[in-house]
């Protein structure tokens, strides 16, 4: 049985650079929401007193996140230039390729990257009754 998967990325805004920011993630949740239809949800949550944005990222499983990644680094390198990665945090099993880039990522950012893999239980609605 396929479990879903979610990653959570954080990062601090940049000085001067929140209005760019919110430039761009109007433009990528587009891009996204039109080329990536297993992404179940990309979600960006801010708090401006901290100048911290955290992205969630839901999946139905494993290989929705893969397809997701594919093209990520050129998102990536386009908002690096408005934040600074955090750390990341997964809940679920994501590939061995997916986990492999994001331990990468994180160690090279000298970030933490929080893993917890196994799935219990829950649900997802696709809309509110």
């Amino acid at each position: 049985m396929s479990q879903p998967v979610m990653f959570v990325s954080h990062f601090r805004v940049k000085d001067g650079m929140l209005d760019a920011l919110a430039e761009l993630q109007a433009v990528v949740t587009r891009q996204l929401e039109d080329t990536k239809p297993r992404t179940l949800a990309f979600l960006t949550y801010l708090s401006r007193e901290a100048g911290q944005v955290a992205i969630v990222h839901l999946f139905a499983d494993a290989d929705s996140m893969d397809a997701h990644f594919e093209g990520a680094e050129e998102r990536s390198n386009a908002a690096y230039q408005l934040v600074e990665p955090l750390g990341w945090d997964v809940y679920g099993s994501p590939s061995r390729d997916a986990l492999d880039s994001l331990r990468n990522a994180a160690t090279s950012a000298g970030v933490p990257l929080t893993i917890q893999p196994i799935f219990m239980a829950g649900f997802l609605r696709a809309r509110a009754a």
